[in-house]
């Protein structure tokens, strides 16, 4: 049996208009000024607790996490899309693999965000922030999903996504990763075995291995 599982953002969404939409929210509503989108951009995939910190937020971070929260689940449905080919890729793999999605963002918000899009019904787990200790590059999210997926093995469990915190999760569960190009993470090509122009070629990619 093949498993697949997902990135979220930059792999299968894109939400970078919702995402950079709660951090000006939050630097604003507290009185700090804003570090700038490029900032931002270049440290999503990361806990949000993670990226304040690096943002220069000292001081209660997780009161700044909990208020982007609020807001970035007011937003997050009519600022971000699905990429090109994404539900057409989870329809195919759907064909001959079990699917998961692993993700450090809200494992709730994430699942709304599916459910608005059509397509949680194609994924037999979710693993979000909240639902490990150590979220990815360590490999905990990744082998909670294949735990939780019955008759997963690491031989025949894929992670696809489009940063390295996704390719050393997966070296460290393990398992094969496969990059996708987005502009998140500009060093893909140098943590990532293989990169792929988008989640369809990904899958594609997939396929030739059996």
């Amino acid at each position: 049996m093949r498993v697949i599982l997902f990135d979220l953002d930059g792999t299968l969404i894109d939400s970078t208009e919702a995402i950079l939409d709660g951090f000006r929210y939050v630097f604003d509503k507290f009185k700090k000024e804003y570090p700038g989108d490029e900032k931002v951009k270049r440290l999503i995939g990361l806990p949000l607790d993670v990226m304040f910190k690096k943002l220069g937020v000292s001081d209660d971070v997780f009161k700044w996490v909990d208020t982007y929260k609020k807001r970035y689940r007011e937003i997050s449905k009519e600022k971000t899309i699905l990429l090109p080919k994404a539900k057409e890729a989870i329809k195919e793999a759907k064909e001959f693999a079990k699917l998961g999605i692993v993700t450090t963002k809200t494992a709730l918000y994430s699942r709304e965000l599916l459910e608005y899009f059509g397509i949680m019904d194609y994924f037999d787990v979710l693993i979000g922030r909240e639902d490990v200790i150590k979220p990815k590059p360590h490999p905990e999210p990744i082998l909670k999903a294949m735990h939780l997926i019955r008759g997963a093995k690491r031989e025949a469990t894929f992670m696809i996504g489009d940063t390295c915190l996704d390719m050393v999760s997966a070296k460290e569960a393990g398992v094969k990763g496969i990059g996708v190009e987005f502009e998140y993470d500009k060093r893909l090509y140098e943590c990532a075995d293989v990169v792929k122009k988008d989640v369809l070629e990904a899958i594609r990619e997939i396929k030739t291995f059996f």
